[in-house]
């Protein structure tokens, strides 16, 4: 479980560095910008759900010993 949470936050982060470069300042929310911002806001969500399922597997794994 740890490796798969790892992966995907590796996943998520090449996600975003990806489309912060298809990010157009000068017309920020038209066309593939929007598209850009919307992935990259999903992807930090990922990272935020996969940190607190390993903080509570952490939890889960003091509580049992």
């Amino acid at each position: 479980m740890k490796v798969f949470t790892y992966l995907i936050t590796v996943l998520a982060v090449v996600l975003i560095v990806y489309n912060a470069t298809k990010i157009n300042f000068s017309a920020l929310f038209e066309g593939e910008s929007i598209i850009a911002i919307i992935t990259i806001l999903s992807a930090l969500c990922a990272i935020i759900l996969l940190q607190i399922l390993r903080v509570s597997k952490k939890i889960e794994a003091k509580n049992k010993s």
